[in-house]
């Protein structure tokens, strides 16, 4: 039974012509071969399998090659090339300093310098992985490696270049290899699959090649082993997915179609599919981000082009992007890369995921809203749909007139109230501005109306800003999909029983804080209702809080959309008043309601600071 010898040893390149992806290094070499113009030391540094050692072999055979070419390549035929080719050259030397890097094993290194070679011109020491060395290693190798006899030539490998010292750098011709484009990899393999007689999908080999991440070797490493996975000789894709564990791509696809759908059932059944198939949940998420990262890509031409992918996958994401924003495109990644962070230390690592994708599943609403408001505090939390109400007009703010409030009790518990389901209506009394009313020529079945919704905010209410025609405004208004502004008026006092109702739901609700922001004094000028505070702190407070939700109720239990709330800051009523804080304050106050406590205190000796 014959031997069976690896790709990566029997495809081995012997020219610099074969070598793959490093032109820029093969080129420099042979030209300085043909020049003479060697160095006396050379560094070759990159990735892992880019052909560092394979380079520094070439090299070192061409030196001393007999009948060098006028190509700068070795000619293969003579004496130092035959015994290079069986491993019984005498003048070059390989040094594996992973294991030999203290400074005796340099020491060693330069008593063998000092012997003038047998055969050829030069004496080559191939030193690999020379970052090992230690520093005394490195230190006594200095004055060697800067004046070395001039038949003696050091050629370093190494892949962590940092690690080196700047003594040993500034004396090397410094070559930087390239990690391996997967295009000349994929080349690369349907080449050896071709002399191999196996019959290789492009998909597979792309694959492979794209998962060796540029190193060649590992694409060597991966072919060999899927062919000998296969039964018939031959390498398919979804057998390459299902032999390296590679998670098919289509599954993103399908996620993201799902997201941009805000279906969260759907994804949460394709991740069971993929946690079944024993895929970590961290390697999902890494794969996710890195889908979004490509969809973010393929929205500009120029980004398209730096994506490491088959024209056919680059179509792909092409058209998903279309379908989604780079904003949410962003967070999504955003959220992937704080699930990855904080993935191990999650105590259910399941739950982490689902929660991430939950989180990305809801993102279009945030960046894509719709004229809705949100639910009241304490429900079941979905939302409720609306129409946005569409004007023909501009309308401007008008400023307030300066009327002193009339104002009212705070409003009293009714026994016989009940809390009434709030219903989320669209907000028709902020501005709605036309944009464009110039008419667009479009068949009268169809016409068409271009909205952009604005989501509420603490600040203010902001409604939905639509940009029709005036025909079309009538047409769909007698066809009734446009919703009538209500305008029923209405007394202070149904406003005050109506004000005392949504009170005491949110008491009845166990919203204590709500109702005592509503136990204040109001009152109503047209349809402006005007409510007092006594700081900043507890207008923001109501901004933020409960507003939004007072006066959605309120328009919706009147009738009318025209209702709105505005804050009164109290100066000068509370300001004169002290503040009670102290214990010392405390005493003082009710000492002076209570002067019984003054004689209390002294008859028994007390003392009011406890």
């Amino acid at each position: 039974m014959e031997n069976f010898i690896v790709s990566a040893r029997k495809y081995r390149p012997t020219l610099f012509d074969s070598v793959v992806g490093q032109s820029h290094i093969t080129t420099t070499l042979k030209n300085a071969i043909k020049s003479n113009h060697l160095a006396q030391a050379f560094l070759f540094c990159g990735p892992r399998g880019v052909g560092k050692t394979t380079c520094a072999r070439i090299l070192a055979k061409t030196i001393n090659c007999q009948d060098v070419g006028a190509d700068g390549e070795a000619c293969g035929k003579c004496s130092s090339c035959h015994s290079f080719q069986e491993n019984t050259s005498l003048t070059i030397h390989e040094l594996d300093a992973a294991s030999n890097n203290s400074v005796e094993d340099i020491r060693n290194l330069i008593d063998q310098v000092r012997y003038p070679p047998q055969t050829g011109k030069y004496k080559i020491y191939i030193i690999d992985e020379v970052h090992m060395l230690s520093a005394a290693a490195f230190n006594a190798f200095l004055k060697t490696l800067e004046e070395p006899p001039s038949y003696a030539i050091f050629i370093l490998a190494t892949t962590e270049k940092h690690k080196i010292l700047p003594t040993i750098l500034s004396r090397c011709q410094i070559f930087d290899f390239n990690r391996i484009q997967w295009k000349e990899m994929a080349s690369h393999l349907s080449s050896i699959a071709e002399k191999e007689g196996i019959n290789a999908e492009p998909a597979a080999l792309e694959l492979i090649s794209i998962k060796a991440d540029g190193g060649l070797r590992d694409a060597l490493s991966m072919f060999d082993l899927n062919v000998t996975f296969s039964t018939d000789n031959s390498l398919r894709h979804a057998a390459v997915l299902e032999n390296l564990h590679i998670l098919d791509s289509d599954y993103y696809f399908q996620l993201t179609d799902f997201f941009v759908n805000q279906n969260h059932t759907e994804a949460l059944v394709l991740l069971d599919e993929i946690m079944r198939k024993g895929f970590d949940g961290q390697q999902f998420i890494a794969g996710l981000s890195e889908h979004f990262r490509n969809l973010l890509f393929a929205k500009d031409p120029k980004t398209l082009a730096l994506m490491e992918l088959s024209k056919e996958n680059r179509d792909k994401f092409q058209a998903q992007s279309a379908k989604t924003s780079a904003s949410f495109l962003l967070s999504a990644m955003n959220l992937c890369s704080q699930c990855g962070i904080h993935y191990k230390a999650a105590k259910n690592a399941r739950l982490h995921v689902e929660l991430t994708l939950l989180k990305i599943n809801y993102l279009p609403s945030v960046y894509q809203p719709t004229a809705t408001q949100p639910a009241v505090e304490g429900g079941a939390g979905k939302k409720s749909e609306s129409k946005p109400i569409a004007t023909a007009s501009v309308s401007e703010a008008e400023p307030e007139p300066e009327v002193k409030p009339t104002s009212t009790e705070a409003p009293q518990e009714s026994p016989t109230s009940k809390l009434e389901e709030a219903q989320v209506v669209p907000d028709p009394a902020e501005k709605t501005s036309v944009l464009d009313t110039t008419e667009t020529p479009a068949p009268p079945s169809e016409p068409k109306i271009e909205t952009q919704a604005i989501r509420p905010t603490s600040h203010g209410l902001r409604s939905a800003k639509k940009v029709v025609s005036s025909n079309q405004l009538e047409n769909e208004a007698e066809a009734g999909m446009v919703d009538k502004v209500q305008q029923e008026p209405f007394t202070f006092e149904e406003l005050n029983f109506v004000w005392t109702q949504i009170a005491q739901s949110f008491k009845t609700s166990n919203f204590i804080n709500k109702y005592v922001m509503m136990n204040r004094e109001i009152s109503l000028i047209d349809s402006v209702i005007h409510l007092k505070v006594e700081s900043e702190v507890q207008m923001q407070q109501f901004n933020d809080s409960l507003k939004l939700e007072l006066v959605t109720q309120l328009r919706t239990k009147l009738k009318n959309d025209s209702i709105d709330l505005v804050l009164d800051l109290m100066e000068g009523e509370v300001s004169d008043k002290k503040m009670i804080y102290t214990q010392s304050d405390k005493y003082d106050f009710l000492s002076q309601k209570h002067p019984i406590l003054v004689e209390m205190k002294q008859r028994m000796g007390l003392d009011h600071e406890f």
